[in-house]
């Protein structure tokens, strides 16, 4: 009930706000941005619904109860023995509350019951899941959705939730300074890794892969689109180490210390880079491996899927080389595994040769971008003539399509 104002458990819902706000501010200082968010979310989710959930706009209010963000000052004026609902058999009455409740401007919420509809005589949450919305007095307040009955008070529920939102994320900013708020992730891109492959075969793609994430880098500063952190783990055999930061010329410094060297015993311990790469970076992160050879460790396939499932992480492949090593057995590896794992995180695999690797450029441009979604995606092995429909609406723009594959031909019908 207090992470939902349900059951008028305000002491502790406030609770929960304030003690949550000053985790939120210690995280940010010792730079858990992850953590600051995760918790940023819910606490705003129990913020919002002190307006959904309790009768604050039905009391006349338009402006945030700024007493919730104080544990110093009082909750006034708590209903506590006395009945504040009138009962209502139809279940969508527009407004159940007391009219001495009304009067006195007394605060109250819904009692919501998902395995009993036992409540004291007072208001229901209300809804389908609410076994206590059938006990008197019968319906329920709460200004979650918008009903032909509700408009008014759920708009106005809508309205000063979102100012109090705004005035809790403008005390976090003005504790934690502009780029620390940033920081945590609200305006800027997801965290981008480097996963680079530094065998000696990769010698001549190593200067390429330099210069693509020089790019990368400096046409990102400064934007709302610039990296909260970069993490790069070169692989060789040895794998690693994980080198993260959140400047972006200290990235540009560890990148260029790059040299190629030993390995060249096909394959090479990539998914033991990509492994380090997705346990060590956050959740939602943009990761992209730059190797030329297959994976000697290609038993961690299972375990790649299953990291890139639980981080929600896309991992786009850059792959310079043939790809057809001699097999040593059924279970080799090929270039096929990284296609499949990329598949699996909605990235890419693409096979370029070594002077067109600074064409991927573009791809990490366009797929490490903040407000990025992927409509649609397929896979077919081996390919054939077919017809793939996807539907684009007005809230999509600087749409990209990309079809990979070998001797393909392609018509792009527009319905219109």
């Amino acid at each position: 009930a207090p992470h939902h104002f349900n059951s008028e458990a305000f002491m502790e819902g406030r609770s929960l706000i304030t003690e949550g706000v000053a985790a939120i501010k210690a995280n940010i200082r010792k730079e858990n941005f992850q953590a600051a968010r995760e918790t940023l979310g819910r606490v705003l989710h129990t913020l919002q619904d002190f307006y959904s959930h309790t009768n604050w706009v039905e009391l006349g209010y338009t402006e945030p109860y700024n007493n919730l963000m104080r544990q110093d000052l009082p909750l006034e004026n708590l209903a506590k023995d006395t009945a504040t609902c009138s009962d209502c058999a139809s279940g969508t009455c527009p407004n159940p509350i007391l009219p001495n409740i009304l009067k006195e401007k007394t605060l109250t919420s819904g009692y919501m019951g998902i395995f009993s509809a036992d409540k004291p005589k007072k208001c229901s949450h209300g809804g389908a899941s609410d076994l206590t919305s059938t006990a008197a007095p019968r319906g329920g307040i709460s200004k979650d959705e918008r009903r032909a009955d509700n408009v008014a008070l759920h708009n106005a529920a809508v309205n000063v939730a979102t100012a109090a939102s705004l005035e809790l994320l403008q005390d976090i900013r003005f504790a934690a300074g502009d780029n620390d708020f940033l920081m945590m992730g609200i305006a800027r891109s997801s965290v981008v890794c480097f996963v680079i492959d530094t065998t000696g075969s990769m010698k001549d793609d190593i200067a390429q892969a330099r210069a693509v994430v020089y790019e990368i880098i400096d046409s990102k500063k400064g934007t709302q689109d610039e990296p909260s952190e970069y993490i790069l783990v070169p692989f060789n055999d040895p794998f690693g180490p994980m080198i993260r930061t959140t400047d972006p010329d200290k990235m540009k410094s560890e990148i260029s210390k790059l040299t190629a060297s030993g390995g060249g015993d096909h394959p090479e311990m990539c998914l033991s880079g990509l492994q380090l790469a997705l346990t060590g970076a956050p959740s939602s992160s943009h990761i992209y491996v730059f190797t030329d050879a297959t994976a000697k460790d290609i038993s961690l396939k299972d375990t790649i899927v299953a990291l890139i499932r639980s981080t929600k992480s896309t991992v786009s492949f850059f792959m310079t080389g043939a790809g057809a090593r001699r097999r040593r057995s059924l279970k080799a590896a090929s270039f096929n595994d990284y296609k499949d794992l990329a598949l699996a995180s909605g990235g890419q695999a693409i096979q370029v040769s070594k002077q067109q690797l600074p064409l991927a450029t573009d791809v990490i441009l366009d797929t490490s971008t903040s407000a990025l979604v992927t409509v649609y995606q397929r896979a077919r092995n081996p390919g054939k003539q077919e017809t793939f429909p996807f539907t684009l609406d007005e809230s999509l723009k600087n749409i990209t399509i990309y079809i990979t594959g070998t001797s393909i031909t392609f018509t792009l019908t527009d319905p219109a």
